[in-house]
């Protein structure tokens, strides 16, 4: 089978974050330090799979988190509306990662059982385990669930030829990466298994941490998974924009190709 198209698509960014904000032993915790919001598009003929949603307006003006795009509005300039979206990985319910679910009714959902076992359990009682979420974004999976729209893996699994999931955990108890076969070699969408290359490749966790060790134990896991180091690709760095080619639109670049630039470790 021929090799899938990779696009990162980005819907909003926050410019006024600081290093402390994104790594945990950082010395340098006042630096300011941007963070970019992907959604992923995979590719390959007519096949078509999203790789998480971003968040809505509605969600933004909750969090005062401004969007620069509506994520259905995203997928425009690769000739896309949001109900052509069949299939949709999510990588955990976080809610700039699910917080766009009700915008591709068309879609049945992938994701790890762990997830939604976290996102509806006992530990939601914690407000700092629970903050990250958003009570609608949940409802709106379990309706699908209810719906018979809702495909649950446990661990590893293949979602299309190609197309695979890997259970990380650390940041939330399900999440998911998704390795991708691409002309480039095995890539690799972390999404919030490293926000930043920094988190990666310095070892340095994220503050928002359910299971340490297991952030730390993913980090590992990705460069096994990855044909090369760089075809990771970090959830929120801005750094993508930079190492990858815009393709078109100003918020999409291709990843499939690899980067055009040397990525620095």
């Amino acid at each position: 089978m021929s090799d899938w198209e990779v696009f990162a698509l980005k819907y909003a960014d926050r410019n006024a974050r600081t290093r402390r904000d994104s790594f945990i032993f950082d010395d340098n915790h006042d630096a300011p330090h941007s963070m970019d919001y992907f959604i992923w598009l995979l590719r390959r003929g007519d096949e078509v799979i999203l790789v998480d949603t971003g968040y809505d307006a509605a969600e933004a003006t909750a969090r005062d988190r401004p969007i620069r795009i509506d994520p259905g509005a995203a997928l425009a300039p690769l000739g896309l509306k949001p109900s052509d979206i069949t299939r949709l990985i999510v990588t955990h319910l976080h809610y700039d990662h699910a917080g766009g679910l009700h915008l591709f009714e068309n879609a049945t959902l992938h994701m790890q059982a762990a997830e939604m076992a976290f996102a509806t359990g006992p530990c939601m009682c914690h407000d700092t385990l629970k903050m990250p979420y958003s009570a609608s974004h949940i409802c709106e999976a379990v309706r699908r669930l209810f719906a018979g729209k809702v495909v649950f893996y446990d661990g590893d699994a293949e979602i299309a030829e190609g197309i695979t999931v890997h259970c990380i955990g650390g940041h939330s108890r399900g999440l998911q990466a998704v390795r991708v076969r691409t002309r480039a070699g095995w890539m690799v969408l972390a999404s919030d298994a490293a926000h930043f290359y920094e988190n990666l490749w310095a070892a340095k966790p994220f503050p928002i941490v359910v299971d340490l060790e297991n952030m730390l134990a993913g980090f590992e896991t990705l460069k096994k998974l990855a044909s090369k180091p760089d075809l990771i690709i970090p959830g929120h760095d801005p750094l993508v924009r930079r190492y990858f080619a815009q393709d078109k639109a100003a918020h999409i670049s291709r990843l499939d190709p690899g980067p055009v630039q040397k990525v620095l470790m």
